[in-house]
């Protein structure tokens, strides 16, 4: 919306809106952050482009693109649909507009440790599978019959 306006207008920048749609996505229950390349993430950094989000202003009104890594174990459907909830809302509230088409792209599921394997140095990562066991584990610690 850069260049001219019309008189009474106004104009809303890409920066904007993109801060106002990470408020509303990292304020959402169950979003860890937004997934995205590691050159979109240096391009976000030099302040030219939204790591995770695209935003596209058509004659048919703004699009939206979000790339999200959301925490492991809760339903990526509900969580999806109050980010959607979310951004349509905050967008609602802020321009006074609504958005044309939101596109919601679950990227990554993050596991978080609980806090004590954050504060337990003996503590060892998760097996996806369970280890073997052999009788000579029994007989080391003392606790076979």
């Amino acid at each position: 919306m850069r260049g001219e306006l019309p008189a009474g207008g106004a104009s809303v920048s890409h920066r904007a809106i993109a801060d106002i749609v990470r408020a509303a996505v990292l304020g959402s229950y169950g979003v860890t952050g937004f997934a995205s390349a590691p050159l979109d993430r240096l391009l976000a950094w030099l302040g030219i482009g939204h790591a995770g989000i695209s935003i596209d202003r058509g004659e048919d009104g703004l699009r939206l693109g979000l790339d999200l890594e959301i925490a492991y174990g809760l339903p990526v459907a509900e969580v999806a649909r109050q980010v959607d909830s979310a951004v349509r809302y905050a967008i609602r509230r802020a321009l006074g507009r609504d958005i044309a088409e939101l596109r919601i792209t679950v990227d990554g599921l993050v596991v978080r440790p609980t806090v004590s394997e954050r504060t337990d140095p003996a503590s060892a990562p998760r097996r996806s599978r369970p280890a073997a066991h052999h009788a000579d584990d029994d007989d080391a610690d003392g606790s076979a019959g």
